[in-house]
């Protein structure tokens, strides 16, 4: 009876009350920092998606281009350095003077041309008659993207209600489009220059084919290169090493170096592979095997723990049935810890893909406009072009930033969608 009336006395209601008062208190907490932490990734993607859409499409130009002989080939010689060296410019000229024959001042001229892009018209018409010299002396219809400044119009970042002085396209200029637009010259489209172009000076005309093959090919060597130093040296740590202070300290050190900031490996590949070594900067091979150093700590620290994870009576029983204990191991608990090993590595990957700091050590921020090759080609690498593109100053690069930011994430989440499905998958198999 006495320790009943001491749990019913109001004392005790007051401390339980109290409890669950705090317990309540934490919830809400916990609710509170996830809200905010969504809220906040919320806003991210919000700020990105607003501002990065619309560099999916771009305004082009359709116009008929009269490729005159006179210019091109006045000899009608058909020799490729002739070819390739015409005034393609002039052409281009002639053909956005025709669409205003009454445009007759040089300045006027100047304003009318600034509307289309230049290097992107010339480029393309040269390559149209590179490849083809037969089209020399024909009129064709091509589609050209316009200057940046004129799709940032019509996407609305330049305002047109701001005073002339105040933005970087004249009122005349705006009527040319308007009128361009209207007889349905200038035409909005998707923007696959953003996904087969390299990078160029001109933002309409910058892509980010060759950043996505230099990060390819950087993973890639990376992938190669940690998985089975990273797996094998798991292996010989929890399986074959003697248990000793020196394993300790190795053991301590990989864990250490997991934590270690990235930009330290940068600094180290800069010493060793490009300074020591010799090899070329700005090329993918020595990318990769840095961020291989990157990757390297956290395979090892995902496939020993994968190893862990293994019933031990799964080694017993094939040691029990005559196996030796490396046939053990490889046979038995390397295939059920592979899931997990493959989970792992595909997140190192994951990671490898967003680094920049490493990549900007060892010069990886070439201005690179064409598409490597192989392995030994100059190359940059998609963290690295949209750290350049974010450092530009026009309103369009930061358009083409966000663009390229929200590529990024879509092939990290498919990344990690890729390693958790895997995981699934293999792990209802066992």
């Amino acid at each position: 009876m006495e320790s009943k009336s001491i749990h019913n006395s109001e004392f005790a209601h007051k401390r339980l009350k109290k409890r669950y008062g705090k317990e309540r208190r934490f919830r809400m907490w916990g609710v509170a920092a996830i809200c905010f932490a969504l809220a906040s990734l919320g806003w991210l993607l919000f700020s990105l998606v607003g501002t990065g859409f619309t560099a999916f499409q771009q305004n082009f130009m359709s116009i008929e281009v009269t490729l005159e002989q006179s210019i091109i080939d006045p000899q009608n010689t058909n020799d490729r350095e002739t070819l390739r060296g015409a005034n393609y410019r002039r052409i281009i000229q002639n053909t956005m003077y025709n669409q205003f024959p009454d445009v007759t001042e040089r300045k006027a001229k100047q304003e009318l041309f600034a509307l289309v892009s230049a290097s992107g018209a010339t480029n393309q018409i040269r390559q149209m008659v590179y490849n083809d010299p037969s089209l020399i002396g024909k009129t064709i219809r091509v589609t050209v993207p316009t200057s940046d400044q004129v799709d940032q119009l019509l996407k609305g970042y330049i305002k047109r209600d701001v005073p002339e002085s105040r933005r970087k396209i004249s009122d005349q200029q705006i009527a040319w489009i308007d009128d361009l637009k209207s007889r349905k010259i200038i035409k909005k489209k998707f923007n696959t220059i953003l996904f087969t172009n390299p990078d160029s000076r001109d933002p309409e005309l910058a892509g980010i084919a060759s950043a996505v093959i230099g990060s390819v090919m950087i993973v890639l060597i990376a992938f190669l290169l940690a998985l089975p130093i990273g797996v094998g040296s798991a292996l010989y740590l929890d399986e074959f090493a003697p248990k000793n202070k020196f394993t300790d300290l190795i053991e301590i050190n990989i864990n250490n170096l997991a934590a270690v900031p990235s930009i330290v490996f940068g600094l180290l590949g800069l010493a060793v592979f490009i300074n020591f070594i010799g090899f070329q900067r700005s090329i993918p091979l020595v990318g990769g095997m840095v961020l291989a150093l990157r990757a390297f700590p956290t395979i090892v620290i995902a496939t020993r723990a994968s190893l862990r994870s293994v019933s031990p009576a799964m080694v017993d029983g094939a040691l029990s049935l005559g196996a030796s204990h490396t046939q053990a191991v490889f046979h038995q608990k390397l295939p059920l810890a592979g899931p997990g090993i493959l989970t792992g590595s595909i997140i190192a990957m994951a990671q490898v893909l967003g680094e920049t700091a490493p990549l900007l050590m060892i010069g990886m921020v070439a201005f690179v406009t064409e598409i490597p090759n192989s392995i030994s080609d100059p190359a940059t690498a998609l963290p690295v072009q949209i750290f350049l593109w974010s450092d530009s100053a026009e309103r369009a690069w930061s358009e083409r930033t966000a663009a390229a930011i929200i590529i990024l994430l879509v092939i990290l989440v498919m990344m990690n969608g890729v390693a958790i499905w895997l995981r699934n998958r293999l792990e209802k198999r066992r």
